[in-house]
């Protein structure tokens, strides 16, 4: 049995000092990396001294809760790192500066944007989708971005990754553990309204605050290498996700292949165009504030979630914008009973209501400093978590909540000597 976590008014203490650490990202969003890291070492602590780990107590449990969650770890700092550089890549292809030419000129071509966002993120990961719409976007407004389009950006990524198993890293963790890919496919149902709602106003908000570039510059051509490189990344890394879900699922939970294959990509492509190593500093801030959050979540006494219904399901979409979705999924996962498509949708987009709610959130506020405020962002962004509700009733209201059988342990064909 787990020994018991000390408590004041009945809530763990390690809970309310990951609480103050949230809170403390907050109010200092211009310290957010040093609040983060803070709050690492102050979590870590305490639980060295007074409150055991899952893998048990003392140095002991925590060198086991590292050796598990190393491979999280250091997945998300090789793609963080590695879309860096490819978005950097993917700017000086001069696609973005030649956008222009093929968008409507008004409130509509913000619009397409996203758009574009959405879909690109239903085969790519949603860091690499959200970071390539935070490129084009900064050469279609001059540089000049709302912060609710912003969190349009990062909403329209995690949207489009919520119903493809490639898409987000929670669907994966669900195909990893034997969820079919049709089962998370219905998240589509509530994605595609959301990002409807949310889309068009966002895109006018940006309209209002900055103007589409009208006309692209005379003379430019696209430099076909870099796009190359970028595409050759991004098929490393989907070509890596794939392979070892269909052939060697375990590998995936031993070894971070994932954000190998990106580096592998990026270090044979460097002799054709050199990256630009000079994004990585900002690229690490961002990754280590990221991971001291990841890392905060992962030590949090969880051992169960709530009964599986859809107002719990719901309801961990909003939790996800403030506490990490892997180790949300991962209890899911284990506790099953859930209708997957809704699961999906939930921990994939809730995670955009606060920009550090998800790892794309994270990676385009690392180009946009101004997205790090969090009074800004439920300001400005606004009409992400209405999108989130409205995109849930949808889902509701139309496919309804089904439970899935227990995906690993689905029973045999039924016999006179049992019932279902």
């Amino acid at each position: 049995m787990t020994a018991p976590h000390p408590a004041f008014a009945g809530i763990p203490v390690d809970f309310i000092l990951f609480a103050i650490t949230l809170a403390g990202v907050a109010l200092f969003h211009h310290h957010t990396l040093r609040v983060a890291v803070l709050g690492l070492v102050a979590i870590t602590l305490y639980k060295l001294g007074f409150s055991p780990f899952a893998t048990g107590p003392g140095l002991a449990g925590l060198l086991l809760h590292l050796r598990h969650e190393w491979v999280t770890v250091a997945n998300l700092l090789g793609l963080l790192l590695g879309f860096a550089l490819l978005s950097r890549h993917f700017e000086e292809s001069q696609v973005p500066a030649i956008l222009p030419r093929f968008l409507p000129d008004d409130w509509k071509g913000g619009f397409v944007m996203l758009l574009l966002v959405f879909v690109l993120s239903s085969f790519l990961d949603n860091i690499a989708a959200a970071m390539i719409g935070g490129t084009m976007a900064t050469v279609l407004y001059k540089g000049r971005l709302h912060v609710g389009f912003l969190a349009a950006i990062v909403a329209a990524s995690n949207a489009g990754g919520a119903g493809s198993v490639v898409g987000d890293t929670t669907t994966t963790m669900m195909w990893i553990a034997g969820v079919p890919p049709q089962m998370v496919f219905d998240a589509y149902v509530a994605a595609v309204p959301a990002l409807l709602f949310f889309g068009v106003i966002a895109a006018r908000q940006q309209h209002a605050f900055q103007p589409i570039t009208r006309d692209a510059p005379a003379g430019l051509e696209v430099e076909w290498p870099r796009l190359a490189i970028v595409a050759v990344i991004l098929l490393f890394a989907i070509g890596a996700n794939v392979y070892f879900n269909l052939r060697a699922p375990e590998v995936l939970n031993t070894w971070p292949v994932i954000g190998a294959a990106v580096w592998v990509a990026i270090l044979l492509t460097s002799a054709w165009r050199r990256p630009d190593w000079g994004v990585l500093p900002s690229a690490a801030r961002g990754s280590v504030f990221l991971l001291s959050l990841v890392l905060c979540a992962s030590m949090m006494p969880v051992e169960e979630l709530p009964a599986a219904s859809w107002p719990s399901a719901l309801g961990l979409g909003f939790v996800s914008a403030v506490f990490d979705n892997i180790p949300l999924t991962a209890l899911a996962l284990r506790q099953g009973g859930y209708d997957w498509g809704f699961l999906a949708y939930a921990v994939g987009f809730g995670g955009s209501m606060i920009w550090f709610g998800s790892s794309a959130g994270v990676a385009l506020a690392s180009m946009f400093p101004q997205a790090r405020s969090v009074g800004a962002w439920l300001k400005g962004g606004w009409h992400v978590a209405v999108g989130y509700v409205l995109g849930f009733s949808i889902l509701l209201a139309t496919l309804g909540w089904h439970p899935d059988v227990p995906y690993k342990t689905a029973p045999a064909a039924p016999s006179t000597a049992t019932t279902p």
